[in-house]
């Protein structure tokens, strides 16, 4: 990041707190009682992953080593988790099945392929530049987490749609305004920040230009990620507080 001004640490306090916002809000979900349970251990996971994913962020924002010592790195997790949440929430009578497996393919891969490259640091650290096919920061990886994460939501706004035609009781229209509160302005803010990962993208592969080395850009892109955290955070609170009602089914 070269000279770190004060916007520098006004940038790390604001990801500072979205991690901390995370990582407690995600417990919080892990081990809540009221709702369905799988439901909320989705979320707990996805606001848990996604913490340590910014804390990630904010490793490489400060060039510590530190980022390439631990498995903290998850962007594939993100959609599965999101949409199942939302799945449960509006079905909390379905269960997982053999089928529902595949969606988890690329997460776990993701993780075994971290565990195995962080054990090895000397692959870790010439592993880990922005090469086209390299699972971590090459386009391929980048592909794979904007295009599912897109195919997700538009899953979990079909299901949205289609419950909110097809309730039964006030409780369960409840439930989809809740979801289409957290999906629809989720959609919005990631909207936002694929038009930074895909500028970047186009700059350094097609015009060797790293965006990523100007302040601006970097601190932009890295809030536009954040800026996602914060929602998921701020629509939890919501649930724990106001929701206790609509998410009383056991």
């Amino acid at each position: 990041m070269g000279e770190r001004s004060i916007y520098f640490y006004i940038l790390l306090l604001l990801l500072g707190l979205g991690v901390l916002q995370g990582l407690l809000a995600g417990i919080v979900f892990l081990l809540r009682r009221r709702g369905g349970r799988i439901a909320n251990v989705c979320y707990g996971l996805l606001l848990t992953t996604f913490s340590l994913t910014l804390l990630h962020n904010i490793f490489v924002l400060l060039d510590w080593d530190a980022y390439l010592s631990w498995p903290l790195y998850f962007t594939l997790s993100f959609p599965a988790l999101l949409f199942y949440y939302v799945k449960f929430n509006l079905y909390p009578r379905y269960r997982f099945r053999l089928t529902d497996s595949k969606h988890f393919v690329l997460p776990i891969g993701q993780f075994v392929f971290f565990m195995y490259v962080f054990s090895n640091p000397v692959i870790a650290e010439g592993g880990l530049q922005r090469h086209f096919y390299n699972p971590f920061y090459g386009a391929m990886e980048q592909l794979l987490y904007l295009s599912t994460f897109f195919f997700y939501l538009y899953s979990a706004r079909k299901y949205i749609q289609f419950k909110s035609s097809h309730y039964r009781k006030e409780e369960e229209l409840r439930v989809v305004s809740y979801m289409k509160m957290l999906v629809y302005t989720f959609s919005l803010l990631f909207v936002v920040h694929t038009i930074f990962v895909i500028t970047d993208f186009i700059s350094y592969e097609f015009f060797q230009v790293n965006l990523r080395s100007l302040k601006l850009f970097a601190g932009l892109g890295a809030f536009s990620f954040a800026a996602l955290i914060f929602w998921l955070g701020i629509y939890g609170t919501q649930v724990l507080i106001w929701g206790k009602q609509a998410f009383e089914q056991e």
